[in-house]
C-alpha cells in the first residue's frame, strides 16, 4: 500500500499517552511526505476514527486499555491489512510483546524510552519518520505471503550434525573445512527468517545473521527462534565460534563480523558508526565473510528497506560463495534484494519457500 492521493503518506497514532500522541505528530507531520490523520487513546476509539477514513499506515502502541495492541492488530489484520509500525518500550518485556506483534503482521517498530520520552522523539524523529515511510512502501499482500508460508513450509527431517558428512573442500581454503551461512535482513525479516530457520533441520553449518533491530531486542528475538527451531539460536557475543547446528543474531546496536581463527570462524561485535545508516549493517557481515571464508560461504539477503548488504553481497560472490536473493513476490520490501540483483550480486533468486531446500544442498543434507 502506498502514499494516499494527496501524496503523503496518511497516519493515524493509537497511544494512551496524551503526550506521546502530541510529540509523535508533530514529529511526523515535520516531515513533507506525512500527513497525521489523527490519534486515538485506545484501539476501540481507533476503529471509530478509521470508519471515517483509512489510514495508509497506523503507529501503534501495545499496551493500552480497553483492548491491548496485538488484539487490536490481529483485528485490524483480518478486517483490512494495513501497514502497522509498533511504539514499543525499550525493555525486555517491550521486546517481546513487539515481537508478537511483528508475527501477528505489523511491518516494523520504534522504541521509546521509559524516561527521557519528549527530547528522545524530538532527538530520533527523522528515523521514526523514516520508519513509517518504509512501512508505507511495505506490500501487505507479500507479507501475508509471508504468514501463509510460515504455517504452510514444511519442517525438513532433522538430521544429526555428526551423521552428515563434510562437503569437499575448495581448493582455494584449503585449510578449513568449515562452511557457514551468513543471511541479512531488514523490513518483515522477522517473519522472514522465522519462516525459513524453523523449515530447515539442525543443520552442519553455522549461521549467522544481520536483522536490523535495535539493542534489547535482538535478544529477546533470538530466545523466540530458540524455542522454535531445531537449531540452536542465541545472540552473539564477541569471541563466539561459529559452530554447525548454531545461528548467531547480531546484537541490536553492534556490528557484527566473522574472522578466521586458524580453521574455524568466529564472531567479532564491536561498535562503530553506523554504516549504511544500520548498526548491525549486513555490510559490515557479508565483506568480512567475503574475506575471510570465500567458497566456502553462503550469503542469503532477503526483505528489506534500501541497499543495506547488497555490496556486501557482491563482495561475497566476487570471492566465489554462493550467493541468493528473495524474489520480489515474496518480500515485504524488495529494497535490499531489488538493489542486490542490479549489482549482479545474487547468483539465484528465489521465493522464500525455496531458501530453506537450499540451505539444506548447501549443508550437504540433499
Amino acid at each position: 500500500m502506498g502514499p494516499a492521493v494527496n501524496n503523503k503518506i496518511n497516519v493515524l497514532i493509537v497511544d494512551d499517552s496524551a503526550v506521546v500522541r502530541q510529540v509523535l505528530t508533530s514529529v511526523l507531520e515535520h516531515d513533507p511526505a506525512i500527513n497525521v490523520l489523527g490519534t486515538a487513546p485506545d484501539p476501540i476509539y481507533a476503529m471509530q476514527r478509521m470508519n471515517k477514513q483509512w489510514p495508509d499506515v497506523v503507529v501503534l502502541d501495545v499496551e493500552m486499555p480497553r483492548m491491548d495492541g496485538i488484539t487490536f492488530l490481529k483485528k485490524l489484520m483480518s478486517v483490512r491489512p494495513t501497514p502497522v509500525v509498533i511504539c514499543s518500550t525499550l525493555t525486555e518485556r517491550g521486546a517481546e510483546t513487539t515481537l508478537a506483534a511483528m508475527s501477528a503482521g505489523a511491518v516494523a517498530f520504534v522504541t521509546k524510552p521509559r524516561s527521557g520520552l519528549k527530547q528522545f522523539l524530538e532527538t530520533d524523529g527523522a528515523e521514526i519518520a523514516r520508519t513509517v515511510k518504509e512501512a508505507a512502501a511495505g506490500d501487505m499482500r507479500r507479507l501475508a505471503a509471508v504468514n501463509t508460508a510460515l504455517r504452510s513450509m514444511p519442517r525438513q527431517a532433522s538430521t544429526p550434525v555428526a551423521a552428515v558428512p563434510r562437503p569437499s573442500v575448495p581448493s582455494g581454503l584449503t585449510v578449513t573445512t568449515d562452511r557457514l551461512v551468513a543471511i541479512g535482513t531488514s523490513t518483515g525479516g522477522t517473519q522472514a527468517l522465522e519462516a525459513v530457520l524453523t523449515s530447515v533441520p539442525r543443520l552442519s553449518v553455522g549461521i549467522v545473521v544481520v536483522q536490523h533491530m535495535p539493542e534489547k531486542f535482538t535478544a529477546a528475538f533470538a530466545s523466540r527462534l530458540n524455542g522454535l527451531c531445531d537449531c540452536e539460536v542465541a545472540e552473539a557475543k564477541d569471541g563466539d565460534r561459529v559452530l554447525p547446528g548454531l545461528v548467531l543474531i547480531a546484537p541490536g546496536g553492534r556490528h557484527m563480523s566473522v574472522r578466521r581463527d586458524g580453521a574455524q570462524y568466529r564472531v567479532e561485535v564491536s561498535d562503530g558508526p553506523p554504516v549504511n545508516r544500520h548498526k548491525p549493517s549486513v555490510d559490515v557481515l557479508f565483506r568480512s565473510v567475503a574475506q575471510c571464508a570465500g567458497r566456502n560461504a553462503m550469503g542469503v539477503i532477503m526483505t528489506g528497506m534500501g541497499d543495506d548488504g547488497a555490496r556486501g553481497l557482491k563482495q561475497m560472490r566476487d570471492a566465489g560463495a554462493q550467493t541468493v536473493a528473495q524474489d520480489e513476490a515474496t518480500c515485504v520490501v524488495y529494497g535490499m534484494p531489488g538493489e542486490a540483483v542490479k549489482l549482479g550480486a545474487a547468483e539465484s533468486v528465489v521465493p522464500l519457500p525455496a531458501i530453506p531446500g537450499l540451505l539444506s544442498r548447501f549443508a550437504g543434507l540433499r
